[in-house]
């Protein structure tokens, strides 16, 4: 009854899929070294997340805490989400100027499944620092004065006097 004729994999609708992400960030990933959450509890469409990720050992990277915007578009997760680095970093596949994690730069992007997952982006990240290209990068200075500030609705005036 009702499984007659289905041949091909059931296909999880985009709420489910990030109620069932957002279950498995809030009771923690692995050891503690990445974690992620929602932005705002009332963000019906659940768009908007937050990532951590802490440096790897044996790296530039170590014992630094980075926060990252992940954005789930209407599309996820058929499309990946928009990860931007927060905390400055300076990575093979990180924009320096605006934090964006480049797609094609980072193959979990570049090459997305619908499988993949915010932890598996975090966790392929942490993996990134430890690369030979990135593990012993010179890194921006720790402290609030680098931290990225956001995009939406940002506007500079310059007044001459």
């Amino acid at each position: 009854m009702g499984s007659e004729g289905s041949s091909g994999p059931v296909i999880v609708p985009r709420n489910f899929r990030l109620l069932e992400e957002l279950e498995c960030g809030e009771k923690g990933i692995g050891d503690g070294t990445v974690s992620y959450g929602m932005d705002d509890a009332d963000d019906i469409y659940m768009r908007s997340w937050t990532g951590t990720i802490i440096g790897p050992p044996n790296t530039v990277h170590e014992g630094r805490i980075y926060q990252l915007k992940l954005f789930c578009d209407t599309d996820y997760p058929d499309k990946p989400p928009t990860v931007r680095f927060q905390t400055r970093i300076n990575m093979t596949c990180v924009n320096q100027e605006t934090g964006l994690v480049e797609p094609s730069l980072f193959p979990m992007l570049g090459n997305w499944q619908r499988e993949h997952t915010m932890e598996d982006i975090l966790v392929s990240l942490k993996r990134e620092m430890s690369t030979p290209q990135n593990r012993r990068l010179y890194q921006p200075h720790e402290g609030n004065e680098d931290q990225r500030v956001e995009q939406k609705g940002l506007s500079l005036r310059c007044v001459i006097m």
